[in-house]
């Protein structure tokens, strides 16, 4: 293709000057006019231009390079601009240019010459044939790229306006007459291009210098007419005589270079093309990337679009971006490109988008999702890193998106071989051989597919067929990919999906009966279709088999989510199922005997005893497997005994109640009365929990025939209502008969005083074995009554201060009292409690002192997290409190306050993040010369709060923290603060500059004007009128 502006090759007489130049005599002449130098050395513009005349001399004088300059005339009539501008001497820049480009041509045309001539023959035969006549040498090879680089520095990236090509931090090119800035870079392209024909030249041009090479062919075939220069600074460039063929010559070489290079290095040139974002944006990739022209953002736009639509197009952009970003791909810094996820999500969300030159959005996804899905299969691990995120990340995106499109483009593809063997196909002629990868690419990617699986169930959250297939007996990779689906997903889909592994659900495919894995001729995992059993006993002893392989897979699954809770709920969920078993039984056996129903009927009833056996199978099993250890929590409990309840109900209802159920009853409410006994210590809201269960219990008490289930009902109805302050002795004896023990004395007076308030935290803990009027302190405590409580709240901190023994002997039962009503919503109640845990942190801080921390650091649990948050600010001022009780000897405990602080001032919750930062500033402020280096972590979490935090008080509060360690230390903190006091001042100088704050900037003045007085004592020390007689020996 010939360039814009340049004539063709030469022809006719000019070949006899052609065939006479070898190759090395032109690069005699680039060596000669470069001067000696490494590939990297800077050029000079009086060199070149002496080099230049030497050159001209040797051209004309010479005999030996007459042929060369020959040539080179031939090749500079062919580029009148070449010519005028080597002649230029004004310009020593564009006339050196001009010279090299010149002997470049030159150098081209010989080399296209000698490519089209025969090869030689071999030396001798069997020997290895000469290397073609147009190889270069690897000299020859790195004086040719250093030309390359004069001729783009020199001839093409001056004339360049900045951000179009044109590296940032270049300094002005010399002035130059305006008409002659187009014609320059017109040549100049047009000589770059020639170059090209010959891969010696082509393929140094193109990997090096892509860039500047792409930007002026944009310019010269998209660009505007002219470009004028505003102001100095400002380019402008007139296409004086430049035609529309032209340009449009010009767009077609830029499609044709772009077709040419490594498709990676086209789009990250096209991107660093595009220029950085705006000035709001990310100041470091600014300050990278000049700002590009409107027009030009578009164009690469369009043209990055057009890479992205090529045949694995997809790969070349995902290549060429992380190629940018951490070197080549599988390198060393390919890891810290994978590590960076926010650039692979900025990635996948632009894969995400359709481009506006995409006719449909289904073309789109039809084009692009094979390609996604080709990612996965990446050998190379540091490379499938890279990939396997991209694609994850898209596949999420997408099934976010448009769900429909992303299960029929991706997730139906990329299950399809597992989906094939599932109980809809049934082809025993074919052996499927199934890409088990999908399931097991390799232990690094095990978490993506599990991701994956996300996906599918959120793209095909509307229909009732999930994608998953569930493989029976699970290996250990799938079993920890389905152990991760389940336990991130939401209860409701896991549970459907538990379901469906077993049959009673159809939303989740099985593995077919005939379709059997075993190991594949090639490795992997092969899928043989058996065939089928005609021998019905033989048939059905195998189905029964599966089935009861099924349910030992999901047993041993569920063995493994007991913590979650997802085990509990399961099995609550199939307790749910059971009841409505007995309810169809019941329906069913008032509509009479199955004869004389229709086959549909008949397969209808036959599919749900089958359903009612699998259920009672699965109920059975995991009695018998997980349900010692299967509720995690009071609601599953409570939930349990409710549908044990509602069972009984509905039998009741019936008039149907057994001896079995009445067994079953009775221990569902010896479980509730063991709670209510002391097994478990219940808390607030585990009675509002348990409150669920008062409707279901009046009904009990109500219609059961046995006097004595009535009366246990009712009983724990009472109890319930009254948070355990009344509870007979029939809640006492189920208590005892379910925790096989009897329950102490006391217990019950304790339990009704504990649980009489809602505020109280757990069940009482006293003893017998103290005194009558400390046990009295001590329910009283726990009185409804807040004037009551308080005063003996108040009571017991005046033991702990008198020190009384007994009083003592117990202080981890009353620092337990104190805390409980540390949580009251009373202020005359928590603050009584704060003083009393205050006085005994500060008698025994060594006992006391790290429950308190481990309480702050730690919410209880059962309480919302605003509850939570509020009792931790009480615990931080009952801290606060034993600092200053221990005075100097704080610094014993100046590791786990100040850790414990930090870590508060991470919290969600923004009054509890100031909170614990305004316990640190008084903290750090009494530690004073103790601090250490710990004001170095402290100095840090400032910064970042105060200038990151979204919220004002807490940015307000971590500045006051500044104030106070300058108010506390006073003359001293220029010896205390003084590895972070610049730090520090630089952080006060950011918040007057750049918080919105008022208060917070009023802080940071006062902060500042603190900085100021200690800084002035110790640069202008007080005059003191004194003189020192030193006696000598």
């Amino acid at each position: 293709m010939a360039a814009p502006g340049l004539a063709p090759p030469l022809g006719g007489g000019s070949k006899m000057a052609l065939c006479a130049v070898e190759p090395c005599r032109v690069l005699q002449a680039l060596e000669l006019l470069l001067g000696p130098g490494h590939d990297g050395a800077p050029l000079r513009l009086e060199e070149l231009r002496g080099n230049a005349a030497l050159l001209e001399e040797r051209l004309q004088e010479e005999p030996g390079w007459a042929a060369l300059r020959g040539l080179r005339d031939a090749v500079l009539g062919r580029a009148p601009a070449l010519a005028a501008g080597l002649r230029d001497e004004a310009e020593p820049g564009w006339a050196a240019a001009c010279a090299v480009l010149a002997l470049l041509l030159c150098l081209t045309e010989r080399l296209v010459a000698l490519s089209a001539a025969p090869p030689s023959p071999a030396a001798a035969p069997g020997a290895a044939p000469p290397p073609a006549a147009d190889t270069l040498s690897a000299a020859q090879g790195r004086a040719v790229r250093r030309a390359l680089r004069a001729a783009v520095g020199l001839g093409l990236v001056p004339y360049l306006p900045p951000g179009v090509g044109r590296p940032p931090g270049l300094p002005a090119p010399t002035p130059s007459p305006r008409a002659a800035r187009g014609t320059r870079l017109r040549a100049a392209t047009a000589a770059l291009l020639q170059l090209c024909r010959h891969n010696a030249l082509g393929v140094p041009l193109l990997a090096q210098h892509l860039g500047p090479l792409l930007g002026s062919l944009c310019l010269l075939g998209h660009g505007p007419a002219a470009l004028c220069e505003v102001c100095p600074g400002v380019w402008f460039v007139f296409f004086q005589g430049l035609s529309e063929a032209e340009r449009a010559q010009s767009r077609e070489a830029l499609q044709h270079v772009l077709d040419r290079v490594y498709q990676p290095l086209a789009v990250r040139e096209l991107l660093i093309l595009q220029g950085g974002p705006n000035s709001s944006g990310d100041t470091e990739l600014s300050c990278s990337l000049a700002r590009s022209p409107a027009w030009l953002r578009r164009l690469c736009g369009q043209l990055l679009s057009e890479r992205l639509m090529r045949p694995n197009g997809l790969q070349a952009v995902v290549r060429g971006i992380m190629e940018g970003a951490g070197g080549e791909l599988g390198g060393t810094d390919a890891e810290a490109a994978a590590v960076d996820w926010r650039k692979c999500d900025v990635v996948a969300k632009i894969l995400a988008s359709c481009p506006q030159q995409c006719l449909s959005l289904e073309d789109y996804y039809k084009h692009v999702c094979p390609q996604i899905l080709d990612l996965l299969h990446i050998q190379d691990k540091l490379t499938a890193r890279q990939f396997q995120r991209v694609a994850t990340t898209t596949l999420l995106t997408m099934a976010k998106e448009h769900p429909q499109l992303a299960e029929k483009h991706l997730l139906q593809p990329l299950l399809a071989p597992l989906l094939r063997c599932s109980d809809a196909a049934g082809n025993r002629e074919s052996v499927l051989t199934a890409e088990y990868s999908c399931f097991s690419l390799c232990s690094q990617t095990r978490r993506h597919v599990a991701v994956l699986l996300r996906a599918a169930g959120r793209a095909t959250a509307g229909s009732r067929r999930s994608p998953l297939l569930c493989l029976c007996p699970c290996s250990s990779r799938c079993q920890e990919v389905l152990l991760w689906f389940l336990e991130k997903s939401e209860r409701e889909t896991s549970l459907c999906v538990l379901e469906g592994c077993v049959g009673l659900a159809s939303n989740v495919r099985r593995l077919h009966p005939h379709c059997c894995f075993c190991v594949g001729s090639e490795g992997g995992v092969a899928v043989a279709v058996e065939e089928p059993i005609s021998d019905e006993d033989e048939a059905l002893y195998q189905k029964v088999s599966l089935e009861q392989c099924h349910v030992e897979s999901l047993v041993e699954l569920l063995s493994h989510c007991q913590q979650s809770g997802l085990a509990g709920d399961f099995f609550i969920h199939c307790l749910k199922a059971l009841t409505h078993v007995a309810a169809e039984d019941e329906a069913v056996t008032s509509c009479g005997a199955v004869a004389g129903r229709s086959l549909l009927e008949l397969e209808q009833h036959s599919a749900g005893q089958e359903r009612k056996l699998l259920v009672l199978q699965l109920v059975a099993t995991l009695c018998e497997s997980v349900s010692d250890t299967v509720f995690t929590n009071i609601a599953q409990v409570e939930e349990f005994v409710a549908i044990t309840l509602q069972r009984a109900c509905v039998s009741l209802a019936r008039g149907r109640s057994t001896a079995v159920e009445a067994q079953t009853l009775s221990m569902a409410m010896g479980l509730v009365a063991a709670m209510l006994g002391g097994a478990v210590q219940l808390k607030s809201s585990d009675f509002a929990v348990l409150k669920r269960l008062l409707p279901l219990l009046e009904e009990v008490s109500c219609t059961h025939p046995d006097p004595v289930i009535q009366e246990l009902a009712a009983d724990l109805r009472i109890a319930i209502c009254t948070h355990g302050a009344f509870s007979a002795e029939t809640v006492d004896t189920a208590a005892e008969s379910v925790l096989g023990k009897k329950l102490g004395p006391g217990r019950t007076e304790a339990g009704a005083a504990s649980c009489q308030s809602p505020g109280a935290g757990g069940s009482l803990p006293a003893e017998s074995s103290a005194p009558a009027q400390l046990r009295e302190l001590l329910l009283s405590a726990y009185d409804p009554q807040v004037p009551v409580r308080a005063a003996a709240l108040r009571s017991l901190s005046s033991l702990i201060t008198q020190r009384d023994p007994e009083a003592l002997q117990i202080q981890e039962k009353i620092l337990q009292v104190f805390l409980e009503n540390v949580q009251h919503e009373d202020s005359f109640v928590y603050l009584s409690a704060i003083q009393g845990a205050a006085l005994l942190s500060s008698e025994y801080p060594e006992q006391i002192l790290p429950v308190l921390l481990t309480r702050y650091g730690c919410p209880v649990q059962g309480t919302e997290d605003t509850a939570a948050a509020v009792t931790r600010m009480k615990l931080g001022e009952v801290l606060m409190r034993v600092t200053r009780a221990l005075g100097d000897m704080v610094i014993k405990h100046r590791e786990p306050l100040i850790h414990a602080f930090l870590r508060g001032a991470r919290d969600p919750d923004s009054t509890l993040r100031a909170s614990s930062l305004s316990n640190l500033g008084e903290l750090c402020q009494r530690l004073g010369f103790q601090l250490g280096s710990v004001i170095h972590e402290v100095s840090s979490c400032l910064t970042a709060i105060a200038k990151t935090d979204p919220e004002a008080e807490v940015r307000r509060a971590a500045v006051h923290v500044v104030v106070l360690l300058l108010r506390g230390l006073s003359k001293k903190a220029t010896e205390v603060l003084q590895d972070v006091l610049r730090d520090l001042y630089r952080l006060l100088k950011h918040v007057v500059a750049a918080e919105p704050d008022g208060t917070t900037v009023l802080h940071a003045q006062l902060a500042l004007e603190e900085l100021d007085t200690a800084m002035r004592s110790v640069l202008f020390p007080p005059q003191v009128l004194e003189k020192k007689i030193v006696v000598l020996p």
